[in-house]
């Protein structure tokens, strides 16, 4: 699963695509990319958005549901936070007089 993060973090576009969703969670993909148009000046198909967004799920770094006919998207950190607490280690214990 690790691999899966690193590799879907990679590219520019996702992690802007993250940004937004940290921003403003649950976006449609329509909002999503006319948000990376107009912020980032990212033309990009909606297909190609919709890609990245498949890389991002399958990574486990976003959740997608069904409301009616629309599909928003999530923003979901925990693989994030298990790559920061893999090589985060406890302070060590200060020196006591």
């Amino acid at each position: 699963m690790t691999d899966d993060v690193f590799r879907a973090l990679a590219d520019p576009t996702r992690r802007r695509i993250l940004d937004e969703l940290t921003e403003r969670d649950g976006q449609t993909l329509f909002e999503i990319c006319a948000r990376l148009v107009s912020k980032h000046g990212l033309g990009l198909t909606r297909q190609a958005i919709s890609q990245h967004l498949g890389v991002l799920e399958s990574a486990g770094l976003i959740r997608t549901r069904r409301e009616g006919r629309y599909k928003f998207h999530d923003l979901h950190t925990q693989p994030l936070e298990h790559i920061v607490t893999r090589w985060l280690r406890p302070d060590p214990p200060e020196d006591t007089p």
